[in-house]
């Protein structure tokens, strides 16, 4: 009896037009961090137990894939190593290792994919790719404005459009908690609670404060004063006055200006910036300005990330200033493939080389090997077969050009080409060819 095949739940196979699309996203992402400055690196899929735990809050490390320990028996829960939950921690890992080996400010980007122990469903994988640029070493602002110029560009040249880039900071979130009466020692199981507030409501998060041990009253103003400030036609006086007496958070309001007004004289118009008190992003790490992007027509988080100045003094012993933002491409293909926003993107290869019979394998493969010298995409048809079945084989491909060379075009130095939508032949020379294809693209 053959066995089941199946994948994991919450990871995918992915076809190879799904592949094409991937590949499309992931280079244009790609050339857009190197030409803003970026250096890619690669990080291990396995990293140190250790190394992952206690950075990502309590909800984080119940979601960490942990791998038993060699040799341990499976139910004694020993574990030393566990797959990465995101990109930030193994960089800062990286950083600490290769310090005398990298610049001053260095400015990276990562493509690898991550894996989180989370229940699968619609939209939520276990295993997703995250696009990462980060800069190592340098304060605010300047290098926040710096990723956040990627980022928008790189979402302008995958046509996304009506974006909202929310802006906030952890001193305004730590500057607001003390104000509501929250001892500060409650700051991170309050955030954590306040990440929620899109999913739950303020009703919903006012329930899960006091169940985190948060007074009621604490919890109430806290939620008030949030309100209070999202409906303030001016954001940044408001939190200025709020926190006169707090120079922590008094420090975050005048970063955010500073970060908006430079962000508003570089990204187009159809990018909206908002200073937003209640966007919480639930990680511990993060320590300053704190970033998301959202679609207006989808109210879904497109990217996000923010400065984490005290990730890396956690391997290092010392504070290195460091900031990032991370684009989930899963959700981003998902949405360019609703809204059918891969025009002119080639599914397949260009054309493919028929073989006529024996005696012309030869003139077959030469013409593909000169035809890839072009830059063009060209299959080679594998073995001899009737004609029918290599053109059959070419429209299940979607493959829009067949090239054949028979005994007479062998010897007339000639070929005959096949456009496949309508079954036209032209008869060219082998270097006619990459123009007249070039011609009806």
């Amino acid at each position: 009896m053959a066995q089941k095949a199946a994948q994991p739940k919450g990871t995918r196979d992915f076809l190879p037009h799904t592949m094409r699309q991937r590949s499309y996203v992931i280079e244009t992402i790609a050339a857009i961090y190197r030409k803003h400055g970026f250096e890619p690196i690669e990080t291990p899929a396995l990293e140190n137990l250790d190394t992952l735990l206690g950075k990502y809050g309590e909800e984080g490390d119940q979601l960490l894939f942990r791998i038993l320990k060699r040799g341990a028996k499976a139910g004694t829960g020993e574990c030393d190593l566990g797959l990465r939950y995101d990109l930030t921690v193994p960089l800062a890992r990286f950083i600490a290792m290769h310090q005398n080996d990298l610049p001053r400010i260095f400015k990276r980007y990562q493509i690898q994919p991550v894996w989180r122990a989370d229940r699968p469903g619609h939209g939520r994988f276990r295993e997703f790719y995250q696009c990462d640029i980060d800069v190592v070493g340098a304060q605010a602002p300047l290098a926040d404005v710096d990723l956040l110029l990627a980022v928008v560009e790189v979402f302008d040249a995958l046509a996304f459009n009506r974006l909202t880039l929310r802006l906030n900071d952890r001193r305004i979130l730590r500057g607001l908690i003390e104000v509501a009466g929250i001892d500060i020692g409650q700051e991170t199981t309050a955030i954590v609670a306040l990440d929620k507030l899109d999913k739950i409501g303020a009703p919903g998060v006012e329930t899960e404060l006091q169940q985190r041990g948060i007074p009621a009253a604490a919890a109430a103003s806290l939620l008030a004063t949030l309100q209070d400030l999202q409906e303030a036609p001016e954001i940044l006086p408001r939190l200025e006055a709020l926190f006169a007496d707090h120079p922590a958070a008094l420090a975050g309001v005048h970063t955010l200006a500073q970060i908006q007004a430079a962000m508003a004289h570089q990204v187009s118009t159809s990018t909206t910036l908002r200073v937003d008190p209640t966007l919480a992003r639930g990680l511990n790490y993060y320590t300053g300005p704190i970033f998301e992007i959202q679609s207006q027509d989808l109210g879904s988080s497109l990217a996000g990330g923010g400065r984490y100045d005290g990730l890396i003094g956690t391997f290092l012993g010392r504070d290195i200033p460091a900031c990032g933002v991370s684009l989930g491409l899963e959700r981003i293909l998902v949405v360019m493939e609703e809204r059918d926003a891969f025009p002119g993107l080639r599914m397949s290869s260009d054309l493919m080389v028929a073989l006529f019979d024996e005696s012309t394998t030869h003139h077959a493969l030469t013409a593909a090997t000169a035809l890839r010298a072009h830059g063009l995409e060209v299959d080679l048809y594998p073995q001899h077969d009737k004609m029918a079945k290599q053109f059959k084989y070419a429209n299940e491909r979607k493959i829009p050009w067949v090239l054949v060379i028979g005994p007479d075009e062998a010897k007339n130095d000639r070929v005959r080409l096949k456009r496949m939508h309508d079954g036209t032949h032209f008869d060219l020379s082998l270097a006619e060819v990459p123009a007249h294809i070039a011609s009806e693209r």
